[in-house]
C-alpha cells in the first residue's frame, strides 16, 4: 500500500513538472503592458531599433503576420486606456503609415466595441484612447488594411 501511494505521488509530481514546462512558452505572448511601460512621448522620433522576428521593440505584445510585425502597447490614463499599435514591415522594421486600422475590443460583459485607430506621424504608430474602465480582461482583435491586403493580430489587456 505504501508503494502504491509513493508511486502516485511521484507520478503526480512528474505530471506537474510537464505541465509547468508546457505553460512557460505562453508567458511571452500573454504579457500585458503596465503603467510603468514607456510612454509614447518618451520614444525617440527615429525609426524603431532592429529586433529579431517576434521580439518586442516597444515593450508590448507581438504578433508576426506574414511580412508584417504587429506590436500592441497599452497605457492606463485618466480618461481610459491608451492603445498604441505599431505596424512595421518585417524585413526592415519600417513603419507602415498608410493603413486603415481598426480594433475590435471585447468588454468583460461580452459586448463588442469597434475603434478606429489614427496614425500618429510623430510617434510612427496608430493610436486611440479606449474609454472603458470596467475591471477585467479585454481581448482585442486589431485589423489593418494595407492597400487591400488584410493583416490581423489578437491581443489582450487588463483593467
Amino acid at each position: 500500500m505504501k508503494s502504491l501511494k509513493s508511486n502516485l505521488i511521484v507520478l503526480g509530481s512528474v505530471g506537474l513538472l510537464f505541465l509547468g514546462a508546457c505553460s512557460k512558452g505562453d508567458q511571452a505572448s500573454d504579457t500585458n503592458s503596465s503603467p510603468a511601460s514607456p510612454s509614447v512621448a518618451s520614444q525617440p522620433a527615429s525609426s524603431p531599433p532592429a529586433a529579431a522576428p517576434g521580439k518586442a521593440t516597444k515593450g508590448g505584445q507581438v504578433v508576426e503576420s506574414g511580412a508584417y510585425h504587429l506590436e500592441f502597447v497599452t497605457e492606463k490614463e485618466a480618461t481610459g486606456t491608451h492603445l498604441d499599435f505599431y505596424l512595421l514591415k518585417e524585413d526592415n522594421k519600417e513603419p507602415v503609415p498608410n493603413a486603415k486600422v481598426t480594433a475590435q475590443v471585447q468588454l468583460p460583459n461580452g459586448k463588442q466595441q469597434s475603434l478606429a485607430l489614427k496614425y500618429d506621424a510623430e510617434g510612427k504608430h496608430y493610436a486611440v484612447v479606449f474609454p472603458g474602465k470596467e475591471p477585467g480582461q479585454y481581448p482585442v482583435k486589431v485589423a489593418a488594411d494595407i492597400n487591400g491586403k488584410k493583416v490581423e493580430g489578437r491581443f489582450t489587456f487588463n483593467q
